[in-house]
C-alpha cells in the first residue's frame, strides 16, 4: 500500500514537471497532478484489461506509446486541473516511457 501511495506522488511529480516544460500540457498544482496520476492508471488499466498486456506502456512499442498518449488526453476531460493537446499527449507518453525505462513502475 506504501508503494503504491510513493507511486502515485512521483507520478504526480513527474506530471508537474511534464507541465513545467511540454508545450501543450498543462496540470495546475501537486493535487491536480496527483489526481491526474490516478486517473491515467485507471484508465490505463481498463484500456490493458480490454485490450491485453501488447497496449501498455511497458511493451514500449508503437502501440503502448499511441496508447498511452491516448489515456493521457482522454484524461484531461476527466481532470479539470489538466489540459493537453495531442501534441503534448504525443511528448507527454515519450516522456512517460522514458522515465518508465529507467523507472520500473512494477517489482520483478
Amino acid at each position: 500500500m506504501i508503494g503504491m501511495i510513493i507511486r502515485f506522488i512521483v507520478s504526480a511529480l513527474v506530471l508537474m514537471l511534464m507541465s513545467f516544460i511540454l508545450p501543450g500540457f498543462e496540470v495546475a498544482g501537486f493535487i491536480g497532478a496527483l489526481i491526474a496520476a490516478i486517473v491515467i492508471a485507471i484508465l490505463g488499466f481498463i484500456v490493458e484489461i480490454l485490450l491485453g498486456d501488447k497496449v501498455s506502456p511497458q511493451s514500449r512499442g508503437i502501440v503502448g506509446f499511441i496508447t498511452a498518449a491516448v489515456v493521457i488526453y482522454f484524461a484531461q476531460f476527466l481532470v479539470p486541473a489538466m489540459s493537453v493537446t495531442w501534441w503534448g499527449a504525443l511528448l507527454a507518453s515519450l516522456v512517460v516511457g522514458v522515465v518508465d525505462a529507467f523507472v520500473p513502475t512494477e517489482l520483478r
